[in-house]
């Protein structure tokens, strides 16, 4: 559950589909969101989605590093997260892989928005001016957010922007992507100017930031390869290379410090998606985690020894990921060695390496202390957006563009330079090579393998197929007396 560090309410939900009716975001509306309190509650409900990790199965950005050439799916066995597995091998189809879990979890969170984004806009009793600003802004960002998902996972959705009727849910129809992506543009040009520039970590971390906001609108506009936009978006993000910016983002001097739980909303870290051990949830409670549950399913399974819990084994990296980072001062902080581990023994996992995600890797440090089923209440924060991602878009914007290479250049030997390595000339050909190893196992590969054109090379032994596997089907149940229809690719 995205929590914000604010003693919010826990709101989550994961198992209705978005054509329900949702109780928890418009139960009693006409009673509702009569003072600022409810306007918050309201807020928090459409921020709730972002943490959900599990619904009818598990869904996380392991699914993401399964399909793309960094991990494979492991776990117990070929059958073990059977939509994991459909995505590592490209066996997608309409009734296997992780399709409903993404959509359920980011239309619920589009409904939620839109909620929230109506009862502001009609006027809550007692929220000043300043405040009602801020919230739409905050909205919109996350209804901008959800969309920028579902785009990129099916590229055909529909597109709602105000609470549906009941007699409503079933009439929608899929629009182009195009009218999707001007949707986002607007939605956070409208956001921007009206979020913080800094928040206060201790209180509100976790909620969105003016520079969040640029640095997801670069990167929508990244996508579009609308270069000029996106490098200019970026830059306001990342000012001086090397330096810190205008909003305060720096990069750390200590690589590995950043996915530390103990280091949360630092200095590099632009959204983060805010996790925590104090929900002290069991299994009883599913879907409903506070925790990171990614955590412990990228642990060794049967693992025991030092330094880490046992897990699930899922996600154990290639060896061509590993063979990558050989050498490379990144590889401590990025790949989990069990064989390397002093008296330590583990299980093998399904498709098996002995190398396994370290960023987020089940430390007995981090292990939770309070009640509930403690594994599952690991409380590392899943970082979306981080400086070193942004200053490696827009060097590539810049590049794409036939922007300034000089700071190209900068950008990327800056991310360089912050782990010892030596610089390299500004290309696309290092950039690229630079966002797998720099974002190893953070959940970005196999995007940037189809927003780039290299997917079907890279990942045709994987048994991708070029102008198929760039989207997921639609969840065969959206189909269901609808009006929705199925990506043709899937058909």
């Amino acid at each position: 559950m995205a929590c914000i560090v604010l003693g919010l309410p826990i709101l989550s939900s994961c198992s209705d589909d978005y054509l329900d009716v949702d109780p928890k975001g418009t139960i009693l509306e006409s009673n509702y969101y009569r003072n600022p309190e409810e306007a918050y509650a309201g807020l928090v409900s459409a921020y709730d989605p972002l943490g959900w990790q599990a619904g009818n199965t598990y869904h996380n950005f392991g699914a993401v590093n399964a399909a793309s050439d960094d991990a494979h799916a492991g776990g117990g066995g070929p059958s073990d997260m059977n939509t994991w597995q459909a995505w590592n091998r490209f066996t997608l189809n309409p009734a296997i892989g992780p399709q409903e879990e993404y959509w359920n979890r980011n239309f619920r969170g589009v409904a939620r928005a839109n909620t929230i984004l109506s009862k502001l806009e009609a006027g809550v009793p007692g929220l000043s001016e300043a405040m009602t600003a801020r919230f739409i802004a905050e909205a919109k960002f996350l209804r901008a957010y959800y969309y920028f998902d579902l785009v990129r996972l099916f590229r055909n959705v529909p597109l709602f922007t105000a609470p549906l009727e009941t007699s409503e849910l079933f009439d929608q129809e899929q629009v182009t992507p195009e009218q999707v992506y001007a949707q986002i543009e607007q939605d956070l040009k409208d956001a921007i100017p009206n979020l913080p520039t800094t928040v206060p970590a201790s209180t509100e971390g976790g909620r969105v930031t003016q520079g969040a906001g640029k640095a997801l609108l670069g990167k929508v506009y990244l996508y579009q390869k609308k270069w000029a936009d996106a490098a200019t978006q970026l830059a306001d993000v990342n000012g001086t290379p090397g330096g810190t910016s205008m909003y305060g983002y720096r990069l750390l001097e200590d690589f590995g410090a950043i996915f530390n739980p103990g280091n949360k909303f630092n200095s590099e870290n632009i959204f983060e998606i805010v996790h925590t051990s104090q929900g002290n949830a069991g299994w009883g409670t599913w879907p409903n985690f506070d925790g990171n549950i990614a955590v412990l399913m990228f642990g060794p399974r049967g693992y025991s020894g030092p330094i880490y819990e046992a897990g699930w084994g899922f996600n154990p990296l290639t060896q061509d990921l590993v063979n990558a980072l050989t050498g490379d001062p990144r590889f401590e902080h990025t790949v989990l060695d069990v064989n390397n581990i002093p008296d330590a023994v583990y299980e093998p996992s399904f498709d098996d390496t002995g190398y396994f995600v370290k960023k987020y890797a089940p430390t007995k440090e981090w292990l939770s202390t309070g009640g509930g089923d403690l594994i599952l209440n690991y409380p590392n924060n899943y970082i979306e957006i981080r400086l070193a991602d942004t200053y490696l878009m827009e060097a590539e914007a810049l590049l794409q563009g036939g922007g300034n290479s000089t700071r190209a250049g900068e950008l990327l030997n800056a991310v360089r330079a912050r782990v010892g390595l030596d610089p390299v000339a500004a290309t696309l050909e290092n950039v690229y090579r630079e966002r797998r190893l720099e974002l190893a196992t953070e959940g970005h590969r196999f995007y940037d393998l189809v927003r780039t054109g290299r997917a079907a090379t890279v990942l045709g032994p994987m048994g991708f197929v070029e102008g198929k596997h760039e989207v997921l089907p639609i969840p065969l149940n959206e189909l269901v007396n609808t009006k929705l229809v199925q990506n043709p690719e899937y058909r």
